[in-house]
C-alpha cells in the first residue's frame, strides 16, 4: 500500500483515494528489505483456542444434534513462511454425535509453507492430519491478474487417505486420493467488499462438480452464499459465515507464549442436508472464507477510516 495524498484548492483531509493498494510488491520492497527487522515473530509461541459448533438436524425425535468444542492449538514459525500447528480438541457437549468425539483427542497437526512466488503467485503447501477425518498432501495457489489484480486464478490439489483418532490411537487407511480445484474470482471493493468465484472440483468420493461462491466481506464479519452440482448428484447449497472473536487486538510480550482466542469462528449451512457428497476438507484451523480474506489490499484499503 502506498499513502499518495491528493491536493487540491481546498484543505486536504486524508480519504480512501489517497491510497494506492496492490498486490506488486514495486521497487520500493528493495530497499525496505535490506532494513534490519525489528519484533519478528520466529520462534514466538501462540496458544490459540478454537471454539467448534457442530449442529445435525437427521431424526425426527430431535430437533438438533449437537457436538461443541474448544479445541487450543500451538502455532509456531520456525522460519520464514512456515508454521507447525498442533492441536488438542477438548469435548464439552456432545448430543447425537458418537462415542468417540466423547474422548480428547488431537485435530490439526502439519506443517505448512508459504510462497510468494513472480507474477503475483502465491502458494502454499501443508503436510499433516486435516479436517474431515484426513492426512497427506495439500498444496493451493493464487494467482492475481496483473492486468486487474480485483480478478484472480485459484487452484489446489491434495493426495489424502482417511485417518481418524480414538484418543490418542490414529486408525489409518493405506488408501490415497487426490481431489482438487480449479477456478477463477472478482473481488468487487467498491462499496461492499464482495467475492465471488467459480470452481470446478473433485471431491473426497471422486465425484467431479462445480461449486460458485458469494461472500461479503465486513471487518469483523464475513458471509455468503453457495451452490453445488455434480454429475449424478443432487445439487446442493447453503450459506456460511465467519465471526471475529473479541478482543480484536492482541499484545505480544517478548517470547512468552500468547493466549488468544481464534480471530474468527465459522459455520456452514448444508440446505440439501447433503451427508455422503460435495465432501472436502481444511488443511488448517484457520483455512477459512475470512483469514483468507484478511490480507487483500482491496478490503484493508476499504477499512482505513473505520477505526
Amino acid at each position: 500500500m502506498l499513502y499518495n495524498p491528493i491536493i487540491g484548492d481546498s484543505v486536504p483531509e486524508v480519504s480512501r483515494r489517497d491510497w494506492d493498494v496492490s498486490y506488486s510488491l514495486g521497487n520500493s520492497w528493495k530497499k525496505a528489505d535490506k532494513v534490519k527487522r525489528k519484533n519478528s515473530s520466529l520462534f514466538k509461541v501462540d496458544v490459540v483456542i478454537y471454539p467448534e459448533l457442530s449442529l445435525k438436524n437427521l431424526i425426527i425425535t430431535q430437533i438438533y444434534q449437537v457436538l461443541f468444542n474448544l479445541s487450543p492449538a500451538v502455532e509456531v514459525s520456525l522460519w520464514k513462511g512456515m508454521k507447525l500447528t498442533a492441536q488438542i480438541v477438548v469435548p464439552i457437549y456432545n448430543d447425537g454425535y458418537p462415542y468417540l468425539y466423547d474422548k480428547v483427542h488431537p485435530g490439526f497437526i502439519g506443517i505448512s509453507q508459504k510462497l510468494r512466488l513472480p507474477y503475483n503467485i502465491w502458494g502454499t503447501f501443508t503436510i499433516g492430519h486435516f479436517s474431515s477425518e484426513r492426512y497427506g498432501l495439500d498444496f493451493q495457489a493464487v494467482h492475481h491478474c496483473i492486468w486487474d489484480e480485483r480478478f484472480s486464478l485459484t487452484g489446489r490439489i491434495g493426495y489424502t487417505g482417511a485417518g481418524y483418532w480414538n484418543g490418542f490411537t490414529m486408525h489409518y487407511g493405506t488408501k490415497k486420493r487426490f481431489t482438487w480445484s480449479l477456478g477463477a474470482e472478482f473481488y468487487w471493493p467498491r462499496y461492499y467488499n464482495i467475492e465471488t468465484s467459480m470452481k470446478v472440483e473433485q471431491y473426497l468420493l471422486g465425484e467431479k462438480g462445480v461449486r460458485v461462491d458469494m461472500i461479503r466481506h465486513f471487518r469483523y464479519v464475513s458471509i455468503g452464499f453457495y451452490a453445488m452440482k455434480a454429475k449424478g448428484v443432487k445439487a446442493n447449497g447453503g450459506f456460511r459465515f465467519q465471526i471475529a472473536l473479541p478482543p480484536y487486538k492482541y499484545k505480544r510480550h517478548g517470547y512468552v507464549p500468547r493466549i488468544t482466542p481464534s480471530y474468527n469462528m465459522g459455520l456452514a449451512y448444508n440446505a440439501g442436508n447433503e451427508q455422503y457428497y460435495y465432501k472436502g476438507y481444511r488443511a488448517m484451523p484457520d483455512d477459512n472464507i475470512m483469514h483468507n480474506n484478511s490480507f487483500n489490499p482491496y478490503f484493508i484499503k476499504s477499512e482505513l477510516l473505520n477505526f
